[in-house]
């Protein structure tokens, strides 16, 4: 089997006219046989008209296309907004002579602007033509927005002896933060998955990746990643270790995903692997994480190469956790910058300083006060984020 395909699985991406610079911005996935499907989406109160189809037909457990968009988000737009979304599926299933309740949808791209259902329409069948088993990265393009490079993965597994694989595209560059992240994500496996347990796995990846992540801590109305799996390889997730197996397949190939949007982030000079451990609880841990991730000043620290440290524990000290700020440990990759809540002196800054140049980087703050612990992946702020922002919609 070819590298980024998975049986009974065909996808492909056109341009349908959505985007003004003509590039690829609409994508189809279809299985060939009704597929399990699982999905957690954006806990915005603002959600696209997607969103709001997908909720409602995803607790019906089965699923055979999704058709997305890029390029418009369908948000904000009202009756007419439901009506497109509607229409999207409807063509699609006519289109693929399926059921119209067993497609699902997914926008992404700018919103409050009329969504232009008609060139969806014309573009249907041209999308369901274009279909083929390699067309995993034609789709990954056709959901890109801000995104420079598509965003695909794989991974191989076996359950009692049968092997399966495990496909994902996905899009995200900015409004990127915890609470789904904003992005799509797309997962499909050829192996046999209840949907009980397809829902729990695709929760815990997302927790574990997705929202773990940051690069200018905006969310999105659009936020959806669907899990589909549709058996075609004869490989049955039934076992207590082959659903841990799986599980770990799926967290890592997000995980992995997760990466790469950070990486293709908005003006994105730096990535920073971020840990605080040494806390009384994972739960404070995360708030202690979370809160430096998203400071503006540390990020633009990190974009000037400056090991301005005083940033990150500040950042910490308003996280609304407890701590004795005369036992912190402060870390730039195995340089440390920080030892009970003081600097190291100016050798240490400079060798700080050498980390800070690189373009992968950890920072490791260390409380010393218990056994929890978090992680998150964030990134610096350019100028170039600024310029790509206040030109999104022109």
């Amino acid at each position: 089997m070819s590298p980024l395909t998975c049986k009974g699985f065909t996808a492909c991406g056109v341009a349908a006219g959505i985007k003004k610079n003509g590039d690829p911005d609409l994508g189809l996935l279809v299985s060939d046989r009704p597929a399990a499907v699982a999905a957690v989406f954006t806990r915005n109160i603002v959600q696209a008209a997607p969103v709001v189809l997908d909720r409602e037909r995803v607790k019906a457990g089965i699923c055979r296309a999704i058709i997305v968009n890029a390029g418009n988000a369908n948000c904000a737009n009202g009756k007419q907004g439901m009506t497109a979304a509607r229409t999207m599926t409807a063509v699609a299933a006519r289109a693929l002579g399926i059921a119209e309740d067993q497609v699902l949808a997914a926008s992404t791209g700018v919103i409050g602007a009329p969504f232009p259902i008609e060139k969806v329409e014309s573009a249907a069948p041209v999308l369901v033509d274009r279909l083929d088993e390699n067309g995993t990265d034609d789709l990954a393009r056709a959901i890109m927005t801000t995104d420079t490079l598509p965003k695909t993965g794989e991974r191989q597994g076996e359950a009692e002896g049968t092997p399966y694989h495990i496909v994902a595209v996905a899009k995200g560059s900015g409004m990127i933060r915890p609470d789904m992240a904003t992005m799509l994500c797309f997962v499909w496996t050829d192996a046999e998955v209840a949907v009980a347990d397809l829902q729990t796995v695709l929760k815990q990846a997302v927790d574990t990746s997705f929202n773990c992540i940051t690069i200018d801590g905006d969310t999105s109305t659009n936020d959806t990643a669907i899990l589909m799996a549709n058996g075609a390889s004869g490989a049955r997730i039934q076992t207590a270790e082959d659903l841990a197996a799986f599980q770990r397949l799926v967290t890592h190939l997000c995980r992995d995903l997760a990466r790469q949007m950070v990486r293709d982030g908005e003006g994105v000079t730096k990535v920073v692997e971020l840990t605080v451990r040494g806390v009384r609880s994972d739960d404070e841990a995360h708030f202690i994480a979370d809160t430096i991730a998203h400071s503006p000043l540390v990020k633009t620290a990190f974009f000037g190469e400056d090991a301005n440290w005083g940033r990150i524990i500040a950042a910490a000290g308003r996280a609304g956790v407890d701590f004795d700020p005369d036992r912190v440990d402060l870390f730039f990759n195995d340089v440390q910058m920080v030892k009970d809540g003081r600097g190291c002196g100016l050798e240490a800054e400079k060798e700080a300083t050498e980390v800070l140049r690189l373009p992968e980087f950890s920072v490791t703050v260390d409380l010393n006060q218990g056994s929890g612990t978090a992680g998150m992946l964030t990134c610096d702020f350019s100028l170039d984020y600024v310029k790509i922002n206040a030109d999104y919609r022109s």
